[in-house]
């Protein structure tokens, strides 16, 4: 199973980047990452239209789409994995997880998406966020595996 991160916005070097690289990385096969952003000034509307049209062009063919909202489901370690699990059994190849922008997801985002998922009710910087969701996906293969990586 791939996993692609298409995330708005673009990252900079230092620390949310190193983590997102360290548990990229880490996954098999490794997290594709690609970064979109529309550059021009648009009320927040037209944004979330138009970086919906942007994210949603860079999904797989195929692929589950993931969307990571707040008003998503909150689900333990083991129930994303228990999740995970169950789409790699149903024969899905890849998974695309759309982080949207300050302005939040367009609808065309929303109807796309196969599942939406909350990290929490906190909210977290975006660039924060990949390393958060890499290291989710990586702990959710150790625990399909039997790892000893995810101890309860």
């Amino acid at each position: 199973m791939r996993f692609h991160l298409i995330a708005i916005g673009k990252s900079r070097a230092g620390p949310a980047q190193a983590l997102f690289r360290e548990y990229a990385g880490r996954l098999n096969p490794p997290l594709t990452l690609v970064e979109v952003e529309e550059k021009r000034p648009l009320g927040a509307d037209a944004l979330k239209a138009r970086e919906a049209e942007l994210l949603l062009a860079q999904v797989p063919a195929g692929a589950l789409v993931l969307l990571l909202d707040e008003r998503g489901s909150e689900l333990s370690s083991p129930g994303f994995a228990e999740k995970i699990g169950k789409w790699r059994d149903q024969g899905i190849g890849d998974i695309a997880i759309l982080i949207g922008g300050a302005a939040g997801h367009g609808d065309a985002v929303r109807a796309r998406a196969t599942a939406t998922l909350c990290l929490g009710r906190m909210t977290w910087p975006h660039m924060l966020v990949r390393g958060l969701i890499a290291e989710q996906l990586y702990r959710a293969q150790q625990i399909l595996v039997g790892h000893p990586y995810h101890r309860e």
